[in-house]
């Protein structure tokens, strides 16, 4: 076993430093800990294995300084103008513009980062950014994403950083729809805000190379009614239920909402209302005079592949939302943290695994 622990460790040193190698022997020897990736060995049927380990980073909303400042503390350096590491790579949840003051700066770190093996994930604000630059082609003069004074103040600080750097803003947006919906790698699923196979599948044969979106889907995603838009809306946003009688509440920017969002991995049938709602407190108290409806969707299963997201705004200390679902978006554009999940192959999440700037 220990011979060919070294041959195995010898190949992983030959094809490049991008994983974990990990060696029975020293597991059992450190108790339980790799001696160079952390607590959580992969093993496979007893013997020594290689598997590339990542590090999943949530909403940045263009706050430069938490990433550049998380990325040092997760041991990435800057080596000509790329941050790297040398046995781990970064997943990107989206989310990496609006509302913050370096929209700018983040885009450049993140796609130097991509070029160079990162990955990432788009999410509902790249998607908007997409729809709010692309003509109407049915509507002459409007855009996918309409010009009104809520959604202009929502891309407001995107907007305004770019506006004196027209083709850099371009190439930004190229670089948008290089981003694919979502990725299924070995032990891990990253989606930005809900993992709904359905729709996943739905969407998955008619999306372009590598999962990315396509200008067709772009229209039709755009198109409240349209079946795409729903899908879309769930995978970007989470998906969304009806409060009864006409009930609604104002969201955070003050928008009068009709629907709440839910929580997609709960499995108990006997989740209050309020318990299953995703949102501000105003959110939660209008859904709390009702009883909880039957969801329209099947929960996240409990044994399938842990699954990445960002999205939902959270507070507090960061912990995995079930023991395969974990959420990275801990409300850094309101003065939270910027949180990464440090991922060594566990197929149980584990919060001493959080890491926040």
């Amino acid at each position: 076993m220990h011979r060919r622990g070294h041959l195995i460790r010898a190949w992983g040193r030959k094809i490049g430093r991008r994983m974990c190698l990990f060696d029975v022997a020293d597991v059992s020897q450190h108790h339980g800990t790799s001696r160079s990736c952390g607590p959580h060995p992969a093993t496979l049927f007893g013997s020594t294995f290689w598997r590339l380990m990542y590090d999943l980073i949530g909403d940045i909303h263009g706050h430069a300084d938490k990433l550049k400042k998380l990325l040092r503390a997760l041991g990435y350096a800057e080596r000509d103008g790329v941050y790297t590491h040398p046995e781990r790579k970064v997943i990107f949840v989206g989310d990496f513009i609006d509302r913050g003051p370096s929209n700018r700066e983040v885009i450049q770190i993140a796609r130097r980062m991509t070029e160079n093996g990162a990955l990432a994930v788009m999410g509902n604000h790249e998607f908007n950014a997409l729809a709010y630059a692309t003509p109407d082609p049915q509507t002459p003069g409007a855009f996918l994403r309409p010009h009104s004074e809520k959604n202009t103040k929502q891309h407001g600080a995107f907007l305004a950083q770019f506006a004196a750097h027209p083709a850099e803003r371009q190439e930004c947006l190229s670089w948008f729809t290089s981003l694919p919906m979502f990725l299924e790698l070995e032990g891990i699923r990253v989606v930005h805000a809900c993992w709904h196979q359905a729709w996943i599948a739905e969407l998955a044969p008619r999306l372009g190379e590598g999962h990315t979106l396509t200008p067709e889907l772009l229209q039709t995603g755009s198109r409240p009614g349209h079946a795409d838009y729903r899908a879309i809306e769930t995978i970007l946003k989470g998906p969304e239920i009806a409060l009864p009688d006409n009930a609604h509440f104002h969201d955070k920017d003050g928008t009068r909402r009709k629907e709440v969002r839910v929580k997609w991995w709960l499995n108990d049938d006997q989740t209050k209302f309020e318990d299953l709602v995703l949102g501000p407190p105003a959110a939660k108290q209008a859904a709390a005079e009702f009883d909880a409806p039957a969801l329209p969707f099947a929960p996240y299963p409990p044994d399938a592949t842990p699954v990445f997201v960002g999205h939902y705004w959270l507070t507090g200390k960061p912990a995995p939302l079930t023991a395969n679902v974990a959420c990275l978006d801990y409300s850094v554009a309101r003065n939270g943290p910027l949180v990464a999940y440090r991922w060594h192959g566990e197929r149980v999440l584990d919060a001493r695994n959080m890491v926040a700037a």
